[in-house]
């Protein structure tokens, strides 16, 4: 077995297609065929159900596609250690990173790693933040910038990046835009605007609303913060999203508004204030590449430059 056919075990399991896996993998059809049935023949099983449109993987199949992703990862780590000691950092470093990520500046980020290290390849993953924390775990992602993460849900290093407030967005025209602030006991009779519950902004509202005993209900998901922005503004339902979008130019005549909770009545009661927080996602240190160690480094510099 070669890590070689292993690659392209794993590239035909991703595109669902052989011939998207060839032109991904750069190679001709017929030789990544002859490839996927010499490991079949090897494990004496069938790892795809194929059909004159698409492929899936069987049983066996889904029982390799777990090892092959790690066994994958686990060398190129190795030949980036290597290139590490000679004093250079070779091969990819793939990132995943939720949109609008609180803290740090992923293009900027991504352009001074290239300037430094221009023989590494930077492979790009956007996703929600459960995702990211599953790509990091099996080796798909090398780190993750993501958004509310609990430290019992991640075994790994989590290194904090930014925490804001939630705000509640609306309309100019919204009952809510002439208010100082808006209390929790006004907001179930609202419809809501809000991501689907993997991304990081959606995951933050909805533990505060847990938190604050409130029940809402989500009218329109989106994925992308441009459509949540456009949809508030039509006055089709209010969000709650972090501060800093807020700030963005498509957001300039909307409303923000501070959430307000009720006055304590003792000690420890009232919902917990809501908050969004941005981490830095790595595995275990014995884990994490030395392409994924230079771009913490380059963030740690950054955030100690906005300190001084």
């Amino acid at each position: 077995m070669e890590l070689r056919q292993l690659e392209h075990f794993v590239t035909v399991a991703e595109e669902q297609h052989f011939t998207r896996a060839a032109e991904r993998l750069a190679v001709s059809q017929s030789g990544l065929s002859a490839s996927v049935r010499a490991l079949e023949q090897e494990l004496r099983t069938p790892l795809f159900s194929r059909t004159t449109r698409s492929v899936r993987l069987t049983e066996a199949g889904r029982a390799l596609l777990v090892e092959a992703v790690r066994t994958l990862a686990g060398a190129r780590a190795a030949r980036d250690a290597v290139d590490a000691v000679r004093g250079l950092l070779r091969g990819t470093l793939t990132v995943g990173v939720e949109q609008c990520v609180a803290g740090v500046s992923p293009a900027r980020l991504l352009a001074a790693f290239h300037r430094e290290h221009p023989h590494m390849e930077i492979r790009l993953r956007q996703e929600g933040t459960m995702s990211l924390l599953d790509g990091v775990a099996d080796g798909r992602l090398d780190l993750a910038f993501a958004a509310t993460v609990s430290p019992l849900e991640w075994r790994g290093e989590l290194i904090p990046l930014a925490t804001e407030e939630m705000v509640v967005l609306c309309a100019a025209g919204h009952r809510f835009a002439g208010l100082p602030g808006v209390e929790w006991g006004a907001l179930p009779e609202e419809s809501f605007i809000d991501f689907h519950p993997d991304w990081g902004p959606r995951r933050a509202a909805d533990a505060a609303f847990a938190s604050a005993g409130v029940r809402r209900t989500v009218a329109l998901e989106v994925n992308d913060v441009h459509s949540l922005l456009e949809l508030v503004q039509e006055g089709l339902g209010i969000a709650v999203v972090p501060r800093h979008f807020a700030r963005k130019p498509e957001a300039a005549r909307l409303v923000a508004l501070d959430l307000v909770a009720p006055e304590a009545t003792g000690p420890g009661s009232g919902p917990r204030p809501a908050r969004y927080e941005s981490v830095v996602v790595l595995p275990p240190q014995r884990a994490t590449s030395p392409g994924a160690r230079a771009l913490v480094s380059l963030v740690t510099s950054a955030r100690e430059r906005d300190e001084e």
